[in-house]
Parts: C-alpha cells; structure tokens; sequence
C-alpha cells in the first residue's frame, strides 16, 4: 500500500553557514545515491559571499564581479548572488513518489515565499515568466531547480538582512535593471532566525508534511557501487 502524500516524512537539516561548492557536492550526491527510502528533505543555508551561473546563464550578464567567485552551477536561470543574510533553502524531493511535476513545486516554492511575506502584511506576488517573487517589482527571492532521477535540488534564496551590493555587479537573473529589494527594508522579517522559522512552517504545511524531524549538518550519504 502507497504511503498518502500527507503523511510523507520531512527532514528539515540545518547547515547554517555552509560554502556554495561543498553544499552543490553534497546535493548532486545526496540526489545521484536517494531511492526510496530516502526521506525528502529541506536544506537551511546561508552561503558567503560567492556568484552563482545558472545553465542557461549568459557571461555579459556578469557585469563586474570583482573579487567575489563565480560558480557555474546545473540549476535552470541565469545569473543571481548569494551572501550572508541571505536564507537559502534547498528543496530534496523525490517529484515522482509525490507525483508532482515541476511547475508545481516552482509554484509551491513561491506560494511559500508569499505566504511568509503576507504574515508581515506585505503584499508579494510571483511572475508567470520570471520565477521569484517581488513587492513593488522589485525582486525580494530568487529561486532556481534542477531535476535529475525524477528528484529536484537547489530551491530558494530570500533577501532577507544583507549586503545588496553585489546584486549592482550583475544582471539579477538575467534582467538588465532590475532592482532587488530585503525584507527588513520593507517591515518584513529583520532576521534569518525569523524568516528562516516563517518559511518553513508554510514550505512544510504546503508539503503536507504531518511528520517532520529538524537535523543538523549535511548528510551522511552511502555512495551506490
């Protein structure tokens, strides 16, 4: 007898400040050794400072880097940054053993962000052909996936308490001009701790997930042979 989607397991993991490379390693080996009994997961993380290219990320939308690292990385979308103050959450999950497409956690994802900026009274919205979520078009998260074995990773990345900065060296996403905004510029959450507990509340209840477990660090992954 399949187990309902409501009752699917969850692990929420910890990482805390955690280099861009080291956590991409783990989530391609975490994703190229799971099968079924490998619960879905929920990665928490701030990365230092570091610029990340997405596959389809275009080297003229790299305006002037500087000294900050440029990773070329398998997501989908074009160019972003990440840096401290930054909540980035990575989503393991298996699409396929919840019968969801793409599309669906894309919109999962951003229904999260929205709804954790909604319980601070702020009006935020997705765009149909630009993934992420803005407030006053300016864009306040970022997200970008890549799915391989019918399992997705990568996720998110809120705005949330940071250095903006960076953002002036790029084209976010692609965009010429496009303004990025944080939340605690717009009477949102002032904290990772805050942002970070709101996000996965409604990341976790838009799961359906009855039974999560919290873990900290990366996992210990058995290699297949």
């Amino acid at each position: 007898m399949s187990t309902p989607l409501s009752n699917l397991p969850l692990v929420v993991r910890q990482l805390n400040s955690m280099d861009y490379s080291q956590v991409w390693r783990a989530m391609q080996d975490f994703t190229d050794n799971r099968d079924n009994t490998n619960q879905d997961e929920l990665w928490l993380v701030e990365h230092p400072p570091v610029f990340t290219q997405g596959q389809a990320g275009k080297e003229e939308h790299l305006l002037m880097p500087g000294d900050i690292e440029v990773v070329k990385v398998d997501r989908g979308g074009q160019v972003t940054f990440h840096g401290p103050g930054q909540q980035v959450i990575y989503f393991m999950i298996d699409l396929r053993r919840r019968k969801m497409g793409v599309r669906q956690l894309v919109t999962l994802i951003e229904n999260a962000i929205v709804d954790t900026l909604n319980e601070y009274g702020i009006k935020a919205y997705p765009k149909p052909n630009a993934p992420g979520v803005y407030v006053d078009d300016k864009k306040v998260a970022s997200l970008g996936l890549r799915v391989r074995k019918g399992c997705s990773f990568h996720g998110l990345a809120l705005n949330v308490n940071m250095d903006l900065e960076p953002f002036l060296r790029i084209n976010p996403c692609g965009y010429v001009g496009l303004e990025m905004v944080q939340t605690c510029d717009i009477k949102g959450p002032k904290s990772i701790e805050q942002a970070c507990k709101a996000l996965v509340k409604h990341s976790t209840t838009l799961l359906e997930a009855s039974v999560v477990t919290y873990q900290d660090g990366l996992p210990v992954i058995n290699k297949a042979v």
